[in-house]
């Protein structure tokens, strides 16, 4: 499919939804999205991979990196999406192709921003980070990514959203002793030992911690058990793996600390981490954003709870914050939609922000 940058970005999202780009298979999406973008004579493009960028080279003082990902979660009968009612539906329609919609939408109108810009559509973000082609192309291309603000289109209800919590996963084990479960006196149950730890996962509250007047609540939440084998015989290992969601003000290493000692006395081992993003909102960049949201509409900057790649920019970096269309609790459910309303909305701001004068 030919990609019509032209048309009205509600529109242009629709085009987007209807070439499927399920993790993994995003190549005929990024073909379309490079195609699009060659008839930009004001951007060069890179591409690493089904990852790529276009960059304006006008010697601005400052600028700033526009990031959004490509794929999205497998199909389930929401392709090809529909347009009714001022309303876009189909999958990826909030993760995050209304956001794609507003960024090259945006990327087409401004031939002369008043900042230089990054225009960065990756892959595989919806899977596990080491496949991250916005990972791949920080490390194959450092240079391609660099800039002194980010914006991380993903949904956000079109207000602004700093930072974000960090994430790991623990899995929390418990060993005992196999045997015979007619007789399982013999024997000590993994399963039963692992009562201890599900207690405390369960009587532990996290708090709020707040940055920049922006409230980052924290979660600590089992999601996921195994122990256990054949019917008959009693186990001697089980395990729960653990998620913990930690504000910004803490570091990998600290998160991890406080999980080893709710759990100590059981074995824990550290399967995934990622850091987070403070707020990056005292910026003059993102000070003059967030006047420009509030001018269009949007609500008063809050905090990003769940993890986006604003991590990866902060880790470069570049304060950097979230701002797309969609509500994101209705990111990966099977009736996901997006209000036509927002993405225009976000294609603004996205206009109105980049075509400001410096003014520092």
């Amino acid at each position: 499919m030919t990609l019509d940058l032209g048309l009205a970005p509600a529109e242009l999202a629709l085009q987007l939804v209807d070439i499927p780009s399920v993790s993994g298979t995003e190549a005929p999406l990024a073909d379309a999205v490079q195609a699009a973008l060659a008839h930009l004579p004001h951007l060069r493009i890179g591409r690493e991979g089904n990852a790529l960028v276009a960059s304006t080279e006008l010697g601005r003082r400052t600028r700033v990196v526009v990031a959004g990902h490509l794929d999205t979660v497998p199909i389930k009968n929401n392709v090809p999406g529909r347009l009714a009612d001022g309303v876009l539906w189909g999958r990826g329609a909030v993760d995050m192709k209304g956001g794609l919609a507003a960024m090259l939408s945006a990327a087409a109108l401004l031939d002369a921003p008043h900042s230089d810009v990054t225009w960065v559509f990756y892959d595989n973000e919806e899977v596990t980070r080491d496949l991250s082609g916005l990972g791949k192309l920080i490390e194959r291309h450092p240079d391609w990514v660099t800039g002194d603000f980010g914006i991380l289109c993903e949904p956000t209800r079109a207000g602004l959203e700093g930072g974000c919590n960090g994430t790991l996963r623990v899995d929390v084990m418990a060993r005992g002793q196999a045997a015979h479960s007619a007789r399982p006196w013999a024997g000590r149950n993994a399963i039963h030992a692992l009562v201890g730890a599900l207690d405390r996962l369960v009587a532990f509250a996290p708090g709020s911690v707040r940055l920049d007047g922006l409230d980052y609540v924290e979660s600590l939440s089992g999601v996921g058990l195994r122990g256990g084998g054949a019917g008959n015989v009693i186990p001697d290992e089980a395990a729960v793996t653990v998620n913990y969601r930690f504000a910004p003000d803490k570091s990998e290493a600290q998160a991890l600390r406080i999980v080893e000692a709710l759990f100590n006395g059981f074995e824990v081992h550290l399967t995934d981490s990622a850091p987070g993003a403070a707020p990056g909102l005292n910026h003059p960049l993102a000070v003059r954003l967030a006047g420009v949201v509030a001018a269009h509409g949007g609500a008063p900057p809050r905090a990003k709870l769940g993890w986006t790649d604003v991590a990866r920019l902060a880790a470069r970096g570049i304060p950097s914050v979230n701002l797309g269309p969609g509500d994101p609790a209705l990111a990966h459910r099977d009736d996901e939609a997006c209000p036509a309303e927002q993405i225009d909305q976000v294609r603004s701001m996205l206009v109105s922000f980049l075509s400001e004068p410096e003014r520092f």
